[in-house]
C-alpha cells in the first residue's frame, strides 16, 4: 500500500509539471489566470486539512509518548543533543551553500542595477521577541497558530505532569491522551488520502502561472542550487550511513513520499504526518520523534539555511559588489542566528534575507528578483529540510532510545525496544526479496 501511494503522488507530480506547461502555452492570459486560481483553491484546502490535524498530532504524540515512559530524566540529555546537532548542522550547510555558490560564481554577468521595491516585507527580526514567544501566553492559541515550539513546550510539561501522576496509579487522563494518538494516527491516514491531488494541484499551478519563461533568465542560478543540493543530499546520506550503517538507506526509501509531498507543496507541514509515520516505522519511539521533530521545524532548516547563504552570494555577484571574505562570513552568521526565527513565516527564508543582506550594501531589491524565482527554489529546500530533519530525528532518536532501553530505571518499560541496525537491514532485504517475487 505504502509503495502504491508513493506512485501515485510522484505520477501527480509529473502529471502536475506537464499539465501545468500544457496550461500555461496552450491556454491565453485571462484562462490561465482561472486554471490558476482553481488550482490554488485545491491546493490551499489540502493544505488546510493538513494544518487541521498537526496540531493535535504533534500534541498527542508528544504527550503520550512522555507519559508512558517509565522516567522522564532523558528529556534533557534528549534536547541537549538534539541542539548540538541543529547548529552544528546549520553551520556546516550554511557553510557548504556560500562555498558551492562561490565556486559556480552563481549571478556573475548579469549586471543588476540597484532600485525598485523588494515587494516582500524586510523588517529586521526580532531576536527578545522570538525568545519570549516561545513561551506560550494562551495553549489554545498555540494550538490554533501550530505553532510546533509552543506546543512542544506546554506539551513536554503536560507529558511529565502526566507521568508523575501514572506513576501513582492509573491516570484516566492519560489513557485518553493515548486514544487520542491512536485517532489522531487513523485521521491522518484518511487525510493523506487526498495527498496526490493536493501535489497536482500545487505543481501545475506553479507551472500554469509561470510557465519555464520566469526561470529562463535565471537558469544558471536555478541549476546550480539544484545542483549543490544533490551534492548536499549526497554528503547528508553519507553521515546517516556513518551514524546509522546501512540502515540508512531504508530510511531514505521510507521518506521519500513525505520529501515528494514537501516538495510539490513547498510545505513542511504537509509532509509532517507521512514522516512521523515513516520515522516510527524506522524504530523510533513516538516520545522522540513528537519531541525532535517541533524542534527541528524551527532550529534544523537545512535547505532554507543553504539557499539563504547561496542566494546572498546570487546577490552579491549579480551586482558586482566589492565585499571582502570577512563581511561575508559576517553576513552568514546573520544568517544563521536568523534562520532560527523563521519558523511559521510565509516564504520565511526570504524574509530572512530581506532583513539581513540591506545591511552589508545589497539593495533591497534583490529581493523582488529572487522572488520571481521563489517558487522553484521552494520546492528543493523544503524537500531538504524534510530530510535533515528525518535524519537527525533518526540518529539522535536511535542513539537516545537506545540508552534508555539499557538504563536500569526503564527495565520494566513496556514499551518494545528499537530494531537494531541488522534487524532493520534484514526486514529490508527480506521486503525487497517479497517484491521481486
Amino acid at each position: 500500500m505504502k509503495n502504491k501511494s508513493t506512485m501515485w503522488i510522484l505520477a501527480a507530480l509529473i502529471f502536475g509539471i506537464v499539465g501545468g506547461l500544457l496550461f500555461h502555452w496552450l491556454l491565453p492570459a485571462d484562462a490561465r489566470g482561472s486554471v490558476v486560481t482553481v488550482l490554488d483553491t485545491v491546493t490551499h484546502m489540502f493544505l488546510n486539512l493538513i494544518k487541521m490535524i498537526i496540531a493535535p498530532l504533534i500534541f498527542a504524540t508528544l504527550v503520550s509518548g512522555i507519559a508512558g515512559a517509565a522516567k522522564s530524566a532523558g528529556v534533557g540529555k534528549l534536547f541537549g543533543r538534539s541542539m548540538i546537532w541543529f547548529l552544528s548542522a546549520s553551520v556546516l550547510v550554511g557553510a557548504f551553500g556560500f562555498i558551492s555558490a562561490h565556486l559556480l560564481n552563481v549571478g556573475a554577468g548579469l549586471h543588476l542595477l540597484p532600485g525598485g521595491d523588494a515587494g516582500i516585507e524586510s523588517k529586521p527580526l526580532d531576536y527578545a521577541e522570538f525568545i519570549t514567544h516561545i513561551i506560550p501566553t494562551s495553549v489554545f492559541a498555540a494550538l490554533t497558530a501550530n505553532n510546533p515550539l509552543q506546543i512542544l513546550v506546554f506539551g513536554a510539561l503536560f507529558g511529565i505532569a502526566l507521568l508523575n501522576l501514572r506513576k501513582k496509579g492509573r491516570s484516566s487522563i492519560a489513557d485518553a491522551v493515548d486514544e487520542l494518538m491512536g485517532v489522531m494516527l487513523k485521521v491522518t491516514g484518511y487525510v493523506m488520502l487526498a495527498a496526490p491531488v493536493g501535489v497536482f494541484a500545487g505543481i501545475a499551478s506553479a507551472f500554469t502561472a509561470k510557465g519555464l519563461d520566469a526561470f529562463a533568465t535565471y537558469a544558471s542560478f536555478i541549476g546550480g542550487f539544484y545542483a549543490s543540493l544533490s551534492v548536499l543530499w549526497v554528503l547528508m546520506i553519507a553521515v546517516a550511513v556513518a551514524c546509522l550503517g546501512r540502515a540508512a538507506f531504508r530510511l531514505v526509501r521510507i521518506v521519500r513520499e513525505p520529501m515528494l509531498i514537501a516538495f510539490a507543496t513547498s510545505s513542511s507541514e504537509a509532509a509532517l504526518p507521512k514522516l512521523i509515520e515513516g520515522l516510527t516505522k524506522f524504530g523510533i519511539e513516538k516520545r522522540t520523534t513528537g519531541f525532535v521533530l517541533p524542534l527541528g521545524y524551527s532550529f534544523n532548516v537545512d535547505g532554507s539555511m543553504m539557499y539563504m547563504t547561496f542566494a546572498s552570494v546570487f546577490l552579491i555577484n549579480a551586482y558586482g559588489i566589492d565585499m571582502d571574505l570577512g563581511q561575508q562570513i559576517a553576513m552568514t552568521g546573520m544568517l544563521l542566528l536568523s534562520s532560527k526565527g523563521m519558523a511559521g513565516v510565509p516564504r520565511g527564508s526570504l524574509v530572512v534575507v530581506a532583513a539581513v543582506v540591506p545591511a552589508f550594501g545589497i539593495p533591497a531589491a534583490g529581493i523582488g528578483v529572487l522572488l520571481v524565482i521563489d517558487q522553484i527554489l521552494d520546492m528543493g529546500r523544503t524537500a531538504t529540510n524534510i530530510l535533515g530533519n528525518a535524519i537527525a530525528t533518526a540518529v539522535i532518536g536511535r542513539s537516545h532510545d537506545k540508552a534508555s532501553s539499557l538504563s536500569p530505571s526503564v527495565a520494566g518499560d513496556t514499551q518494545a525496544p528499537a530494531e537494531t541496525d541488522d534487524e532493520l537491514d534484514a526486514d529490508g532485504r527480506q521486503r525487497e526479496t517479497l517484491s521481486m517475487h
